[in-house]
């Protein structure tokens, strides 16, 4: 027997009493949690269905729309992101992305799989690689895709990269680390760049005159 820190007497719970008390609650708290999740999922896209119109035909109010979406898209995970795709075919593509964060590759994955079919769209799960690769504007820097140079070299099971660029500077190494990444990104896409293991290259970034000299 226990007594609780008040004096009174506390009588110990059998095994058998203790499963059919705990074991009903704790499948309880997993299916609030889950509903709580699910929820959060089926809310966004609810709110997708019902500013289909105005999502669809975003550049009108671009800023607005975009903001309004980022919002609700931050409400199932803070970390989530998105793109949408040129209309083709009276078609559009809505591209669910984690922003390169492997962390939260299962909310895009929930996310993707809660998708309802709405006949003008068409659901992407992670960034795909683009082709042809666009040109990439970051920190100040434009940078052209052709004119971007790699020099590719074995480096242990994974594949070393060089990346040259016109006007690198050491000074700006991080920005042109940054528009590397992004280029390989769109190069690969966003999964492979995250989760390939050894197809995942390592690269580095330099200027084109260290090549040329």
């Amino acid at each position: 027997m226990e007594y609780t820190e008040d004096g009174s007497l506390r009588t110990p719970m059998s095994a058998a009493r203790a499963l059919r008390f705990f074991v009903p609650m704790a499948l309880a708290l997993g299916l609030l949690t889950g509903t709580a999740m699910a929820s959060a999922e089926a809310d966004f896209w609810s709110w997708f269905a019902t500013n289909e119109s105005r999502l669809f035909t975003f550049e009108s109010d671009q800023q607005r729309v975009f903001d309004d979406l980022s919002r609700e898209l931050k409400r199932v995970n803070g970390d989530l992101t998105f793109e949408f795709g040129p209309v083709e075919d009276g078609k559009r593509e809505f591209v669910i992305s984690a922003g390169g964060i492997r962390s939260a590759f299962p909310a895009v994955e929930a996310l993707y799989g809660a998708a309802p079919p709405l006949k003008r769209w068409i659901w992407v799960k992670y960034r795909p690689r683009r082709l042809p690769i666009n040109d990439l504007e970051h920190g100040g820097k434009r940078i052209r895709a052709d004119d971007v140079r790699y020099l590719l070299a074995k480096d242990g099971d994974k594949v070393g990269i060089v990346l040259f660029f016109e006007g690198y500077s050491e000074q700006h190494k991080n920005t042109f680390g940054q528009i590397g990444y992004l280029f390989l990104d769109e190069a690969l896409g966003e999964y492979a760049m995250e989760t390939s293991g050894s197809y995942v290259p390592a690269f580095v970034v330099a200027g084109l005159t260290s090549v040329v000299a």
